[in-house]
């Protein structure tokens, strides 16, 4: 197992001077719409580590949460947790750095740009299908893990997508929101972007369980497999299209049953293409 400067750390006070100390901070995201603040870390021997605070009740909560789902699902495809600790305020959460872009970043500051010309979303529709369909593969195959585990997708959306355009690779991370399924949701709405939230995300009382994940799952499919933002420029087969129709159902008894069986439709639907 690979040493990590953390690994003695159980609590200090304040989290930056303990960074100042264990090496240099070469990126900082304290604009984040999610209540979070989070560091690249360089140390002295060049390990890199993304580093992962709260400001907020809301953060705070999040990553406990996070925690939770870093104990119970562990895949190729998702960032690893290698370990925690607390502050006065808020616990942390380290990391390995992974290199990447988020497919979409949102911030207080600034809002959307999905399609904009050379923002990473639009990079990655660009990609020849081969790189594209890989990425779909990864991101349907690190919820099989999930599903095992007993959990259920909340808030999975383009900011969860880290794509390494070098190596061509996606991994997911920020799966904060995450939770045991099935649940009652008991707010008026879950969190998560519109674009990707099932019907039942919007209805105090309802079952949210793992045919929410699948109607996740299958917006996911659509929305980068499109070329552009309006999802009028389908770039995959209509037998893909036919899956994505029945994970995205209305009603979740008419969708596929399970993240499995999207899993295995998904792969029967077609071999990519080069694009």
């Amino acid at each position: 197992m690979t040493t990590h400067p953390f690994q003695d750390v159980t609590h200090t006070p304040e989290l930056e001077p303990l960074l100042d100390r264990l090496g240099t901070v070469f990126r900082r995201f304290d604009d984040q719409d999610s209540g979070c603040v989070s560091y690249g870390l360089l140390t002295a021997s060049g390990q890199r580590w993304f580093v992962k605070t709260a400001s907020t009740p809301q953060g705070v909560a999040s990553l406990h949460r996070a925690m939770s789902v870093h104990r119970a699902v562990a895949h190729a495809a998702i960032v690893p947790l290698t370990h925690s600790f607390t502050t006065a305020v808020s616990p942390v959460l380290v990391h390995p750095w992974t290199d990447g872009e988020v497919l979409y970043h949102p911030t207080r500051s600034r809002h959307g740009g999905r399609s904009a010309p050379g923002s990473p979303m639009a990079r990655f529709r660009a990609q020849p299908l081969v790189h594209v369909i890989a990425a779909l593969d990864a991101i349907v195959s690190a919820h099989l893990a999930v599903e095992d585990a007993g959990y259920v997708a909340v808030d999975l959306y383009d900011g969860c997508m880290l794509y390494d355009f070098d190596r061509h690779r996606m991994v997911l991370c920020d799966l904060d929101e995450y939770r045991p399924g099935p649940f009652t949701l008991e707010a008026d709405r879950l969190p998560g972007s519109s674009r990707y939230m099932a019907p039942e995300e919007f209805v105090r009382g309802s079952l949210i369980d793992i045919r929410t994940t699948v109607f996740n799952l299958g917006r996911a499919l659509r929305i980068l497999l499109d070329a552009g933002d309006q999802e009028t420029q389908w770039r995959g087969t209509p037998a893909q299209l036919a899956v994505i129709a029945e994970a995205t159902a209305v009603e979740p008894a008419d969708r596929l049953p399970t993240v499995r069986a999207l899993a295995e439709a998904w792969h029967a639907a077609g071999t990519a293409r080069t694009g």
